[in-house]
């Protein structure tokens, strides 16, 4: 090689580690110094310049980046909602309460004489006026002691009229000093002796008469008779009370009561607003979506249970169709509190946070907001609102779920309708005070 400016490398510096190892390999392969030492030039000269390139590229990614080499996240939409203004109406609160039909009159057929069932004139389950045959009971024993009491007052009629006619004679021989005055004594105290005996002997008469009668046993009030309990042929034990045997039972129809029981905080509320006796009442059964019969509060009882709480009361319904039957299991409405302005929104509009009731109002701006509402009874469908809530609120009424306190929505307008009449649920109370468990809409 030429000694000249471009064959020269001694001005470049040079790692002398890897000139080093240039050299050991040189040394091996019969290579001359002068090759090796380009090469380790060579080599040293571009390492810098691949840093560089590499830290170059570094830098061209990270401005990428930072300049928009994803794209840009979409913009979130703007949730709609449906609000309309509180439905205001004139309400009419209820109280409620559930309880059972029972006859306004109930009896027990039992025999009052002793004897064997003969004949049996009714079918089970059928009505039954006052005074219809039901049982007869073999009668002849009956009649025969009757007969033998009659007798008796024939005997007792003929020693009377014979006591009567001896003291005629001697109050006739008073006159002429033939009797004396004790015999007339004895003979008045006589007749009246026979005179007793014949007034007890028309008494035996009669009562065994009655027994007579009792061997045709008759129903005592009219109603819907149960089955017989014996059959013809059947000895059955007359005498009182359960000691005799149970033939049937009937039930009054017509009217019939409904029995419940009320709260004390119910009964001081009913109190206080003035219902007594007479007061109107409704009442649906369990499958019935209106309340259908009417009629009137008939007895509150003078004393609350004290284990329970409660005070028993009694409404009286008329019946006239004789559906309804004691057992059955009913729901009464009593009108309290009268008829009051209300606002009303859906159920669905309400929402819950821990204890509290919420509803989402959406104000001019679209800004959502809570309201902490105390809320009242059903009807219609939406529940009543007492406190918490003005009349020019707009209220979320559809896409509660899309509506957050504290954001914007685009608000569109909708209107709160009543349901169509139908049994109301009872409504929960955010206060102390006793309210009513459903409403009525007036208007």
């Amino acid at each position: 090689m030429l000694d000249t400016p471009f064959d020269r490398y001694d001005h470049f510096p040079a790692d002398d580690g890897a000139v080093e190892t240039i050299q050991r390999d040189a040394a091996k392969a019969a290579i001359p110094f002068t090759h090796a030492k380009k090469a380790a030039v060579r080599t040293a000269r571009r390492r810098p310049l691949l840093i560089a390139a590499a830290f170059a590229a570094a830098i061209a990614g990270s401005w990428w980046f930072v300049q928009g080499g994803s794209p840009a996240p979409a913009a979130v939409p703007i949730p709609v909602v449906t609000a309309a203004a509180p439905l205001q109406k004139q309400v009419t609160e209820w109280d409620e309460f559930v309880g059972r039909f029972r006859a306004s009159k109930s009896v027990e057929v039992r025999p009052q004489v002793s004897g064997q069932i003969t004949a049996i004139h009714f079918k089970d389950g059928q009505f039954v006026n006052a005074g219809a045959p039901l049982f007869t009971i073999d009668s002849r024993p009956y009649r025969a002691v009757l007969a033998q009491a009659q007798a008796e007052v024939a005997r007792s009629s003929s020693m009377l009229a014979l006591s009567q006619a001896n003291l005629a004679r001697a109050q006739r021989l008073v006159a002429e000093d033939a009797v004396a005055a004790t015999e007339i004594d004895r003979l008045r105290a006589e007749v009246r002796n026979n005179q007793a005996a014949l007034a007890a002997a028309r008494a035996a008469v009669n009562a065994r008469a009655i027994d007579v009668g009792f061997t045709v046993i008759k129903a005592p009030i009219s109603g819907r008779i149960s089955d017989r309990r014996i059959d013809a042929g059947n000895l059955v034990s007359g005498g009182g009370g359960t000691a005799a045997t149970l033939l049937t039972t009937i039930n009054a129809v017509d009217p019939v009561y409904f029995e419940f029981t009320g709260s004390e905080a119910l009964y001081l509320k009913a109190r206080r607003e003035g219902l007594e006796n007479g007061s109107a009442v409704d009442i649906r059964l369990a499958d019935e979506a209106d309340y259908r019969w009417h009629g009137k509060l008939d007895f509150t009882d003078n004393n609350l249970d004290p284990s329970s709480g409660t005070i028993r009361a009694r409404a009286v319904i008329s019946n006239n169709t004789g559906l309804l039957t004691p057992g059955l299991f009913g729901r009464m409405r009593l009108a309290t509190g009268g008829t009051r302005d209300a606002l009303l929104v859906p159920d669905a509009a309400i929402t819950t946070d821990q204890a509290n009731k919420q509803v989402l109002v959406v104000g001019a701006d679209g800004l959502v907001s809570a309201r902490t509402v105390q809320i009242g009874p059903q009807v219609g469908g939406l529940r009543v609102i007492e406190k918490g809530l003005a009349p020019n609120d707009n209220v979320v009424i559809k896409g509660v779920q899309m509506a957050v306190p504290g954001q914007k929505v685009r608000a569109q307008a909708g209107q709160i309708v009543p349901a169509p009449s139908g049994p109301s649920a009872a409504g929960g109370d955010a206060g102390t005070a006793p309210r009513s468990a459903s409403a009525l809409i007036v208007n």
